[in-house]
């Protein structure tokens, strides 16, 4: 695979966009593990052939084609989906088709440069032969990761809510691995039991998320954490609690992070990571908070043409934020009356916490808010330390 090293800037728009996902195999880069496996099973559940991408194995393909300046995350994916690709090359030779694959990246706007991988990876993959005709599917955080043109307009509502409660389990049996781990009864027994139980959520996602039956991927989350119970051993004395916050994908990534949160373990400490769900609600908090700011200030202006148009959206994102924390309470709080881990923040609560100590503000944007605002919660709810 030699690139030719020719960019084509027409494929910014033309291969960058919301394309139907039918017929076609959705490539999902790992972020999050148990999230992008849940997430991956829900596009099948609805009938996607969604697949996972092996990480961290194509880091000198993604650092072969970049130029160290971009965020380490861009070089992670980069190699991840280029070495997929080299691959299946090689394995199908002449049967290799591009256009069977989907290349499913999310941007985000603001001054993160993440809103700018999927544009950059475009224009990497039109320089190698045939790969400028693998399509880049890419959500936004611009319209709240609509879904529009990416599956059915009478699904999308069903996905919607499917892949949310893929992020919160994901997000809880996360927690049920952190809080387990540093007293677990035998060492080792912790993570081969998540890993078992994240197959097994990933077949009940893939079985039940596109009927939205969420009581019975409830009931496994309760199983599952019942028989993570049993892996605690009561006489180890409570340990140091850590919370852990910072870029997304950085704090997620096990391999990018050198697995930081299983060396503080090792140093004697219990580890809280800051979650997947809080980026989504923050994100659906966002869009009902501009909104409610574009309706004040066209009242004032009596613009009375676009007070419909913000009263809709806040209508819209206000139901969207209503039922995402109802959903995460829900199934947290299920969890919980089995094994004592640490809830979710809400996001308002951290906008309020940032306005009272008066040190920043959501009006910034962006992850800072939530890492800053996370801090001061986590030492109001008197944890020992903060890894950023």
């Amino acid at each position: 695979m030699k690139s030719k090293h020719q960019h084509n800037f027409d494929s910014l728009t033309k291969r960058i966009g919301k394309f139907h996902l039918q017929n076609k195999t959705v490539l999902i880069p790992e972020m999050n593990r148990i999230a992008a496996h849940l997430i991956a099973a829900t596009f099948r559940s609805f009938g996607s052939n969604a697949m996972v991408l092996k990480t961290y194995k194509g880091l000198d393909l993604g650092k072969k084609y970049t130029s160290g300046k971009e965020c380490f995350p861009c070089q992670v994916t980069l190699g991840d989906l280029l070495l997929f690709l080299k691959t299946e090359q090689e394995k199908l030779g002449a049967a290799f088709d591009p256009e069977n694959y989907l290349y499913f990246l999310p941007e985000s706007d603001g001054p993160c440069r993440f809103g700018m991988y999927n544009k950059f990876q475009r224009m990497v993959l039109d320089s190698f032969p045939g790969l400028d005709r693998v399509k880049i599917v890419s959500i936004t955080t611009t319209d709240g990761y609509s879904l529009e043109g990416v599956i059915e307009h009478d699904r999308m509502l069903a996905f919607r809510k499917a892949s949310y409660i893929a992020v919160v389990v994901a997000d809880i049996m996360e927690r049920l691995l952190w809080r387990i781990r540093p007293y677990e009864t035998h060492e080792g027994i912790t993570d081969d039991f998540i890993e078992s139980s994240m197959r097994q959520m990933e077949s009940f996602f893939e079985t039940h998320a596109a009927a939205n039956d969420f009581g019975r991927i409830l009931d496994k989350l309760e199983e599952i954490t019942k028989n993570g119970r049993t892996l605690i051993d009561p006489a180890i004395p409570t340990k140091p609690l850590i919370g852990i916050v910072g870029e997304i994908f950085l704090r997620m990534h096990v391999q990018s992070n050198q697995d930081v949160i299983r060396v503080l373990e090792r140093h004697g400490a219990e580890v809280v990571n800051s979650s997947l769900a809080e980026w989504v609600n923050y994100i659906t908090y966002g869009q009902l908070r501009e909104n409610k700011i574009n309706f004040r200030l066209n009242l004032k202006q009596l613009n009375f043409g676009r007070l419909k148009h913000h009263l809709q959206k806040i209508i819209g994102f206000g139901g969207d934020l209503f039922y995402q924390e109802m959903r995460q309470k829900q199934f947290y709080n299920r969890a919980n009356r089995l094994i004592d881990f640490e809830h979710d923040h809400k996001v308002g609560h951290l906008e309020k916490l940032l306005r009272k100590e008066d040190i920043f503000t959501f009006d910034v944007t962006t992850e800072t808010c939530l890492s800053i605002a996370a801090i001061l919660q986590f030492v109001k709810e008197g944890y020992n330390g903060v890894v950023n």
